[in-house]
Parts: structure tokens; C-alpha cells; sequence
């Protein structure tokens, strides 16, 4: 019975590995520009609920690979995974929002999902929404605060060399007296000390 038990165990840690096996190979099929092979790697995962391969049909979708260019199919993918926590999904609906592709455009949507993105560090998100305070684009115009999103996009880009961030902190914040800039760096301090949460 001990013997028939372990089995059992042993199948059934086994039932999750085709599922990694599966994205991977659908990984590396987009990779190559094989994209027929990725959806069929990926819709199975997608409609079993991975978050990851929802996000990547999504991408397929938005950008027409492999299938036709549907912004509405792409916005239910992305949605889906957003909804249980995909900070990428997140920021791509975000980004479908704030330009109307698919949906009406909402700049508050947009905001909303941005921002749950950047509370995972999604490091475009942080980016967006120092743009968004800046031009108070589905939120209360705000140069403290953009000053601030952009403070900590720059922070994260340091690895990636990009330094779009550093850009539009440093432009803004000549148009700010110096207490608004150091408030802005307090709260951006704030805001990595509490993993980007209520900021």
C-alpha cells in the first residue's frame, strides 16, 4: 500500500510538469517566429487558467503573430491573467485603456491597472505613472507625484541603462521649487520601503 501511495504521489507531482514542458515550448517556438506552435502550446495552458500563457496569447493577439490583430480577443486574454495578479497583463491592459485600442478610452481604467502593475515593480508602469500625474491623465495632475513615479522608474532602469525616467524627473523637477522635489524624493523613498503600496 506504502509502494501504491508513493506512486500515486510521485504521478501526480508529475501532472504539473507537461504544463511547464508545454509554455516552454511554446516559448521558444515565438522565439523562432513559430507562432502557430505557441498558440497551440499556449491556448490549452491559457484556458486552464496560466496566467503567463494568457498574457502571451494576449501579446499574439495585440500584435496580430499567428493570428489575426483582434485588440478585443487581446483585451479578454489580458484581462484574465490581470485579474489574478499578472503585473505584465496588467500593464498591458493598462496600456490598452490609455489608447483606446479594443476598448473605449478610459485614462482612470488605464490608471488602475497601471497601477496595480507598478505595485509589483512592473517597471514600465512606474513609468507611466509619473506621466500620468504629469499630464493628470486619469488622475489629479500632480508634478510631486510624477516626480516621484519617475524618481523610482529611475532607479530600476539603473540595471537596464535606459534612463527614460532620470530624463523626465530631472526636466519636471526644474519647474519645481526645491521642498517639491525633496518632498517628491521622501515619498519616493516612502514607496520602495513599502514594496510600492499605497504610493
Amino acid at each position: 500500500m506504502k509502494g501504491f501511495f508513493a506512486l500515486a504521489v510521485i504521478f501526480i507531482m508529475l501532472l504539473g510538469a507537461p504544463a511547464l514542458a508545454d509554455f516552454a515550448e511554446g516559448l521558444a517556438a515565438a522565439e523562432r517566429g513559430d507562432f502557430a506552435t505557441a498558440l497551440k502550446e499556449w491556448r490549452p495552458l491559457a484556458e486552464q487558467g496560466n496566467t503567463d500563457a494568457q498574457y502571451k496569447l494576449g501579446i499574439m493577439y495585440r500584435r496580430g503573430e499567428g493570428v489575426t490583430q483582434d485588440y478585443e480577443v487581446a483585451i479578454e486574454w489580458f484581462r484574465l491573467a490581470a485579474e489574478q495578479g499578472n503585473a505584465s497583463a496588467q500593464s498591458n491592459l493598462g496600456a490598452m485603456y490609455d489608447q483606446g485600442l479594443g476598448v473605449t478610452q478610459d485614462p482612470n481604467a488605464a490608471f488602475k491597472w497601471f497601477k496595480l502593475a507598478a505595485e509589483q515593480g512592473n517597471n514600465y508602469s512606474l513609468f507611466i505613472l509619473g506621466e500620468m500625474y504629469e499630464q493628470g491623465r486619469g488622475v489629479t495632475r500632480d508634478h510631486i507625484r510624477a516626480h516621484m513615479w519617475w524618481n523610482i522608474a529611475a532607479s530600476e532602469e539603473l540595471a537596464s541603462g535606459l534612463g527614460l525616467a532620470r530624463q523626465e524627473f530631472v526636466k519636471i523637477q526644474k519647474d519645481m521649487t526645491p521642498d517639491e522635489v525633496s518632498k517628491a524624493q521622501q515619498l519616493a523613498r516612502e514607496c520602495v520601503t513599502k514594496n510600492y503600496k499605497d504610493c
